[in-house]
């Protein structure tokens, strides 16, 4: 009987008749592939290369902070509380198996067939007593187990909403797949080792003007009181906002360093996966109505710490817009790395602790995957919005979250989408005119969806100049530079917002506009390079099929691109040339390139 039969009963009480709910785990099942042939072709040897497994098995697992829950015949179930550790002891795991297949070994004798796993992860609530867990999320790792194939590892959406691709795994997105017993499509994402991916393009030298970059980590809490968890954003957001004023700094964006808080290797992970020079971090304590901070800057290149300080302020100084705590910080790292002060002045009040909360996670859930959390990002951003009227950055969210509406083809009425997100941008500008993301926005507003050349680059270039270090506004400018600009000047800017943010949630969009600028260059091959890398991230984002079948059809390959546009139309049932058109401009050379490819591979006018 497989593992994956048993979790599907009914569970038993605990020792004390109760079953006890408890927090979020990432659950790990493995399982055997082909068990059953295995045991009829040889039974004695597959018995015993199966339980040699299961032991050195339990000691990853544990040596990863998991814990092994249950083992029958053929799998093994561990729950973990981080996601981080559960990835990494799925690919351990897979490697061992095929290691234990080497030349030499048992599974190299000959006629003796290689072992294989295949293994799923889901992160949910489950119940538990002393010796088990239970529960609906337990049932789909189990589903999500099956999906794999040999030497594979599948994990669910709240997984991947976890990882950081490229950091944690490489993540490809599979699509909606359908579960035995589970009435809807479950969005699903095979997982492998970091590295399978070739680095397409590098940010030349010019862009990278040789200027110092700066990764805030978010600080970390020496207490267990989750409502003091947030200050540790609102310490890196004002310091990021604070050094991004200042042109001689490079600051990578919040949004890829909220992911290395907690982890040990932050130093080398900052160097080489973020081309930091320096990492800041530090941890606080709040002590009655004081923060006591303590910080240090480490020079990533000599991994070694090249200054210290320990600081405290009253709590309530952080929701200061002149916060004394951040302007201090910022002035101290700043004068340590080029030996000038910046700006301490926040262009707005930060709303109150819990409002800033919500803010952070409104944010964060704005760029998931799931459409459950991208809706209720929008809910949490209006209420913010009621509650805080004069804070500008709130209406900018509010704007690009309309655009990502946009763009993810999920508006049922996009011209009226267009004009919902310019009355938040303009009521943005009103409050705050050189709002460096209000201005991104509204550029590529002005740029994709209206083709409005002038007034995009207007304010695109209002939003460098506000902040040289908002990656949006670079990202956006390369959209503008190939719809209506220079081809070369696209791809550069592309790269350098790239650079700026290199693991940012949306790392599938970035990837995308660098896709569209190497295609309006007419370097095919880095479109297509670009453009499957996106869809491996987000495999359900329709723009990237079609940048991805321009590329094919101009270099010939027709075949392949038909196979794109057969996955562009899943996305796109009833795909015209018209419904194309009233996406947004049509004017530009890049949208008549793929309109032409489009009528190439059959697509009908109306």
């Amino acid at each position: 009987m497989s593992l994956l039969h048993f979790i599907d009963h009914d569970p038993a009480s605990g020792p004390d008749g109760l079953l006890l709910p408890s927090a979020l785990k990432v659950i790990l099942v493995v399982d055997l592939v082909e068990s059953v042939r295995l045991m009829q072709e040889d039974e004695h040897h597959t018995v015993l290369r199966w339980h040699a497994f299961t032991l050195e098995a339990r000691r990853l697992i544990e040596a990863g902070g998991g814990r092994v829950v249950k083992s029958l015949g053929d799998g093994l179930m561990a729950e973990f509380d981080q996601a981080q550790h559960a990835a990494s002891v799925a690919l351990q795991l897979h490697a061992q198996m095929q290691a234990s297949g080497t030349p030499g070994t048992a599974d190299g004798e000959p006629g003796r067939s290689p072992l294989a796993l295949r293994v799923g992860l889901n992160a949910a609530p489950v119940y538990q007593d002393r010796a088990d867990i239970y529960g609906h999320g337990v049932n789909l790792a189990a589903r999500l187990c099956g999906l794999a194939g040999p030497g594979e590892t599948v994990a669910s959406i709240s997984v991947r909403d976890l990882l950081t691709s490229g950091l944690d795994a490489e993540l490809t997105d599979l699509g909606e797949c359908y579960l035995k017993h589970v009435d809807t499509p479950v969005r699903a994402f095979r997982l492998g080792p970091v590295g399978i991916n070739p680095v397409l393009r590098d940010v030349s030298e010019e862009q990278q003007s040789l200027r110092p970059t700066v990764a805030v980590v978010p600080f970390r809490s020496r207490s267990a009181v989750a409502e003091e968890w947030v200050i540790g954003e609102l310490i890196a957001d004002g310091v990021i906002a604070s050094l991004s004023r200042h042109p001689d700094v490079r600051v990578i964006s919040r949004m890829s360093t909220q992911g290395l808080r907690e982890r040990q290797n932050g130093r080398e992970i900052a160097d080489a996966h973020l081309g930091a020079n320096y990492l800041l971090s530090g941890s606080y304590a709040v002590m009655g109505e004081t923060t006591l901070l303590m910080a240090e800057l480490v020079d990533t290149r000599q991994n070694q710490v090249i200054w210290a300080e320990r600081l405290s302020e009253p709590t309530l100084d952080l929701l200061q817009a002149d916060s004394q705590l951040i302007g201090r910080l910022s002035q101290l790292v700043n004068r340590q790395i080029v030996n000038t002060e910046v700006s301490k002045t926040l262009s707005q009040p930060l709303p109150r602790l819990d409002s800033n909360a919500l803010m952070v996670g409104g944010i964060g859930l704005m760029h998931r995957s799931s459409l459950a959390d991208f809706q209720r990002s929008r809910e949490i951003l209006s209420v913010l919005i009621e509650r805080h009227g004069r804070v500008a950055t709130l209406r900018a969210w509010l704007a690009k979250w309309h655009v990502l509406n946009i763009v993810r083809g999920l508006s049922t009425d996009p011209q009226r989408e267009v004009k919902i997100a310019l009355s938040q941008t303009q009521r943005a500008l009103d409050l705050d005119p050189e709002n460096a993301l209000t201005l991104s926005v509204e550029g590529h507003i002005y740029t994709q969806l209206l083709g409005e050349f002038g007034l995009a680059e207007q304010r695109l270039d209002a939003a460098v100049k506000a902040n040289p270090n908002e990656s949006l506004a670079w990202l956006f400018k390369s959209v503008l530079s190939t719809m209506w600009g220079s081809a070369p000047e696209s791809v550069s800017e592309a790269l350098y917002a790239e650079a700026l943010s290199p693991l940012d949630p949306i790392k599938y969009y970035y990837d995308l506009i660098t896709a569209s600028a190497l295609l309006a260059n007419h370097e095919h091959q880095g479109a297509i390079d670009y453009a499957r890398r996106s869809i491996r991230a987000n495999a359900h984002h329709a723009p990237a099929y079609r940048v991805l079948l321009t590329a094919q059809v101009e270099l010939g390959h027709a075949e392949e691109g038909q196979k794109t546009l057969a996955r562009l139309l899943q996305e796109q049932p009833g795909l015209t040339i018209q419904r194309y058109m009233a996406m947004g401009s049509g004017q530009s050379v890049t949208r008549q390139r793929c309109i032409a490819a489009l009528r190439a591979l059959g697509v009908p006018d109306t």
